[in-house]
């Protein structure tokens, strides 16, 4: 349905040499949707929105206006259509910039959009083998602007994709027939030769060493050229975290034997730094941790992490102590393969829990295996000795460990997710060495978040954690890989460790079955003010898989975040909603750094 569409919108100024009283479009012949794209793109329309309204300014954004409307005109097939532009009953383009009036009072634009030009032609040659141009483009179609672009960007990347790197589009005749409303459009492309992958020539680097950039990149020198393996190569140098900046392009003149050369420049990262961060909550206390770190160790990008935590600092938990932990973490990519990092860990633990004390060693190392951008795949070796001072007496004991893990990460920002999820499970199959049973671990992780609106500033997320032992009875199991219920990341509200699958001589143990679920909508409500609402609950179980036997606790509250560029500022109140000890407190308070989940 078509119609005379205008819109006026009135202001004023303290100064009336820069008043701006109306503005005013007209859009006759248009349809709503036309209409509202063209009052969302007129620069008049946001000039005044922004209260930018000095005469100088307006007259520069008034000659400007009419190159954006006949844009947008042109990206809806119109090429007939006719704009004007009048300042106080001038046309704009009829003011010098150098001559612009005193005071402007009222701006009225009128857009005359036109027929709508259908292609009679569209072409692209040669194209490639499995080219797909773009619905749109083809006879009979609306012929929008946009899509001639994207249909020869569309045979320009395919030709890219199948080895010619030097495409090039050497014609682009465009015709219009106003008689019949239509355009023609033929491009001609050159694909150029079909190329290989030259030798890799390495700038910028200072410390890191130059044949281990071209070894982390991972080019496959000789083998056809293909964007995608230049993306890739591009990737896993930033991946390596010794670089600040990456850039890989292939060189600009063909070498002997149909090779392409590829330059890379590249900046390095500072190569050590310090960092630490903080957490409280009123039962569980305060927790601390500190880390140093290398980015270059021996020159080839290898990675060391000395890392030290403390928790429970202050805590008011029953039975409940300081826990320390140190580690030390090497990493070195690109071992073997590319895509493959090698890591050594080696780990001294200290914990003082409801349910035990213990202290530990450990030991190992893995390969991490970057299938791709969002998938990793981990397989490892860890060596454990331990001393266990827990319900059933004390104890030590050593065990081997082989740690398989896979982790899916879809998520838009890891510290403050609006949409995707993340996926986490690992299998730990043990073989004890010295009172130790052999047994297993599984550990499942979900999470999944929705937004809504069109900054995505409200989200439903949702959290889904699993675990089973199996093998050792409770009584020898490894402490730490008994499960327990309530506290952060866990079940908010609830005591810390309040939920076990029961109790010895008045000290409670774990169980080696544990779901906990949570949910929350978070909305960021002001800027970057933010509100939360949350629900949790987890469940403990004796037995080695979920049967339903074992107990549920659950506890719900509200929370504010506050949006930093490191990631939000967490502050959460929860109470218990069911289930847990008697006497538990009505309110827990929970302080930290980055979403719940």
């Amino acid at each position: 349905m078509s119609r005379l569409g205008a819109i006026a919108i009135g202001s004023c100024a303290a100064f009336p040499a820069a008043a701006l009283d109306n503005v005013i479009l007209n859009t006759p012949g248009a349809d709503d949707a036309l209409h509202k794209t063209l009052e969302g793109a007129s620069m008049i329309l946001q000039a005044q929105e922004e209260e930018r309204t000095s005469p100088d300014d307006l007259l520069a954004t008034a000659r400007a206006e009419y190159k954006r409307m006949v844009s947008v005109l042109y990206g809806q097939g119109r090429y007939g259509g006719t704009v004007s532009v009048k300042i106080d009953g001038r046309e704009a383009a009829d003011i010098s910039p150098l001559s612009p009036p005193a005071s402007i009072g009222t701006i009225e634009i009128t857009v005359e959009p036109g027929p709508e030009f259908l292609f009679s032609e569209a072409s692209v040659k040669p194209l490639a083998p499995k080219t797909e141009l773009p619905k749109g483009y083809r006879k009979g179609e609306i012929a929008e602007s946009g899509l001639i672009g994207q249909a020869a960007s569309t045979a320009t990347s395919a030709w890219k994709d199948a080895g010619h790197p030097k495409v090039d589009l050497v014609e682009e005749s465009i015709t219009a027939n106003h008689a019949k409303s239509t355009i023609a459009s033929r491009l001609t492309l050159d694909p150029g030769p079909k190329l290989r992958f030259g030798p890799m020539t390495v700038s910028g680097n200072k410390r890191v060493r130059t044949d281990r950039i071209k070894a982390i990149a991972g080019l496959p020198e000789g083998e056809t050229y293909s964007p995608k393996e230049l993306n890739d190569a591009a990737e896993r140098l930033r991946r390596a975290g010794a670089f600040r900046s990456v850039s890989i392009r292939e060189a600009e003149e063909v070498g002997p034997g149909d090779l392409i050369g590829v330059d890379t420049e590249v900046l390095e990262q500072k190569r050590r730094r310090l960092g630490f961060g903080a957490e409280l909550s009123t039962q569980e206390g305060g927790r601390v941790n500190a880390y140093w770190m290398h980015r270059n160790l021996l020159g080839g990008a290898e990675n060391l992490r000395l890392s030290f935590d403390v928790e429970n600092i202050g805590t008011t938990a029953d039975d409940n102590g300081i826990d320390y932990l140190a580690s030390v973490i090497f990493r070195r990519p690109a071992t073997f393969h590319p895509d493959v990092d090698l890591v050594l860990r080696a780990v001294i633990e200290h914990e003082d829990e409801p349910g035990y004390v213990s202290n530990l060693a450990e030991i190992g190392g893995a390969f991490a295996w970057h299938y791709s951008d969002d998938l990793e795949l981990t397989a490892g070796l860890d060596f454990r000795a331990s001393e266990v001072d827990d319900a059933f007496g004390e104890r030590d004991y050593m065990m081997v460990s082989l740690p398989l893990q896979a982790f899916w990460d879809k998520r838009d920002n890891e510290f403050d997710a609006t949409r995707g999820y993340f996926l986490g499970a690992e299998l730990r199959p043990f073989v004890g060495i010295d009172n130790m049973e052999n047994g297993g671990l599984i550990e499942l992780d979900a999470r999944g978040y929705y937004g809504f609106g069109e900054k995505r500033n409200t989200v439903l997320a949702g959290w889904m954690q699993y675990g089973s032992l199996f093998g050792p009875e409770i009584s020898g199991a490894p402490q730490d890989y008994l499960f327990f219920a309530g506290g952060g990341g866990s079940v908010r509200g609830q005591p810390y460790q309040s939920l076990g699958a029961g109790e010895f001589g008045g000290t409670i143990f774990g169980g080696r079955s544990y779901v906990a679920l949570s949910g929350e909508i978070r909305s960021y409500v002001s800027g970057n003010i933010g509100v939360v609402g949350f629900v949790d609950g987890g469940y403990v179980g004796a037995e080695e898989y979920y049967d339903g036997s074992g107990e549920w606790m659950s506890g719900a509250g509200i929370g504010v975040r506050y949006k930093t560029g490191f990631g939000p500022i967490r502050v959460d109140f929860a109470t218990p909603v069911q289930g847990g000890p008697d006497d538990a407190d009505k309110l827990q308070l929970y302080i930290g750094i980055g979403q719940a989940f």
